[in-house]
């Protein structure tokens, strides 16, 4: 069993699902074909497909290797559970600050974080800052030296808008084997 929990969003675990599934069915057995080829030509020494192929299998082990750790130790929270007006995993706040304007964060999980959308880790140090806060409430951020006051204007939870099909969806959608769950 895995020692912490990996908080996630449904959306977040499917991503990682999906491409754990991609590179152990459709690009690593594409490799290893690669791999078998190359080494049927001969002297492996001076064979750069083989070398580099044989490379390329060791990074997709060990990313498959993190991706399996990470998954055994995810903990799906969908974030459309309505929490009330307390700052939780998986809330959307917005934020207002000193100067009038607003700012939308999603608190999402490690492996989920797209800081140009807004969506930040809850372990972030601003993400630790508003969890457990409520609507009205404000917090103080350091930066650089300097002090800023911002304020919980709203917390929402709401569903996911859905990622675009993955490699694997598509795959899966050409006919390639492998699980459908």
């Amino acid at each position: 069993m895995a020692e912490f929990k990996n908080y996630i969003t449904p959306r977040g675990f499917k991503r990682l699902r999906d491409e754990q599934r991609w590179l152990r069915l459709v690009e690593r057995p594409k490799i290893v074909e690669e791999v078998a080829w190359a080494a049927s030509l001969g002297d492996r020494s001076e064979n750069a497909e083989y070398i580099y192929g044989k490379k390329r299998l060791r990074e997709i082990d060990r990313r498959l290797r993190w991706l399996d750790k990470r998954i055994s130790a995810a903990e799906v929270v969908d974030p459309a559970t309505d929490r009330g007006d307390v700052v939780y995993f998986g809330a959307t706040v917005i934020l207002g600050y000193p100067d009038g304007s607003e700012k939308t964060l999603d608190l999402v999980g490690e492996d989920e974080i797209e800081s140009d959308l807004g969506r930040i880790s809850w372990r972030s140090p601003i993400g630790k800052a508003l969890m457990r806060k409520r609507e009205g409430e404000a917090i103080q951020l350091r930066h650089l030296g300097s002090q800023t006051d911002i304020e919980i204007v709203e917390v929402v939870y709401r569903e996911q808008a859905l990622d675009p099909p993955s490699r694997w969806d598509v795959a899966r959608s050409e006919g390639h084997p492998g699980p459908r769950a």
